[in-house]
């Protein structure tokens, strides 16, 4: 499962729901037909569905990457969650990875992202509304932020699909503290405090390959916001306006899921290079962050 704040944020997370009212069914069912007097006692006697139901997942990663662009320097990531989720539709998760280079805002060099939200089943659909806040503990100050989010998911035939929009309001981790890497390294604020916004639009889709254990899935997202550097030195959309977008299969197998896709963006060494030394592998002006990739990841969900 992709945690609900983090929209193919994470693009390789996934867990799937305990659910342990199936086998009870499946076992009342066995009971029925060859005792049914049995049958009638163990359904007296069963608990009733739990009210609140716990799902989680652990992911070793060949790259985190935050829609198209790498958070642990082109380098693997150690990536897990846990949700909580109520019968009423309330639902509230912790997920975390580890960055380094572009991502890195000191302290424990780890992302850490709090979610709270609500789902609700609309016809054949379901509709998740929620907000994700970003934490980098023991990080640079004012690297924090919230972002409301809403996500629309169904079915087409054997298509899953899934489409969403997170809107950050102004905040100072999305300001354009520098205007370029070159101020960055020199330690130049041009805007020191500016507080800016940044809408991220996506949509995914996957489909199950009859008779196999493969999924097909696709992603695209478009982001809009601080064409500058914020107070950390990065950005959640490094040149302003861009595109990324994946495309991959995953094999599962019990609570196992391999992953591999491939995933680039449309920000060219050109748009980036007023970001640099930033926009780089270690922040050292070498090496591109956003460019495509092959990507691997093997999850473990729970």
């Amino acid at each position: 499962m992709i945690l609900p704040g983090a929209p193919a944020q994470a693009i390789i997370v996934g867990s799937i729901k305990m659910k342990s009212v199936t086998a009870l069914a499946a076992a009342m069912l066995v009971s029925a037909t060859a005792a049914p007097a049995f049958a009638q006692d163990s359904a007296s006697e069963s608990e009733p569905t739990p009210a609140v139901t716990v799902s989680g997942s652990a992911t070793i990663a060949s790259d985190y990457r935050f829609r198209g662009v790498s958070q642990s320097n082109n380098e693997m990531a150690v990536q897990g969650g846990v949700t909580l989720a109520h019968e009423s539709g309330f639902y509230a998760g912790v997920w975390g990875s580890n960055l380094a280079g572009w991502g890195t805002f000191g302290g424990a060099n780890m992302e850490l992202d709090l979610v709270g939200g609500y789902k609700v089943d609309l016809g054949s659909g379901t509709l998740d509304v929620g907000v994700t806040w970003y934490m980098y503990p023991g990080g640079a100050d004012k690297t924090d932020f919230a972002e409301p989010y809403v996500k629309l998911s169904g079915t087409a035939g054997p298509a899953t699909l899934v489409a969403g929009v997170a809107y950050a309001p102004k905040q100072e981790a999305l300001g354009r503290w520098y205007n370029t890497g070159a101020d960055a390294a020199a330690g130049v604020y041009n805007n020191p405090g500016d507080k800016e916004d940044n809408l991220y639009l996506w949509g995914d889709a996957a489909v199950g390959i009859a008779g196999t254990p493969f999924t097909a899935k696709a992603h695209i997202g478009y982001s809009d916001g601080n064409p500058g550097l914020g107070p950390n030195a990065t950005s959640v959309a490094p040149t302003g306006k861009y595109w990324d977008w994946s495309i991959g299969v995953d094999a599962t197998w019990r609570n196992l899921t391999l992953g591999i896709s491939y995933v680039d963006t449309d920000i060219s060494d050109r748009d980036a290079a007023y970001l640099q030394p930033s926009f780089s592998n270690g922040q050292d002006g070498t090496g591109s962050i956003a460019k495509g990739t092959g990507l691997i990841s093997l999850t473990a969900a729970f």
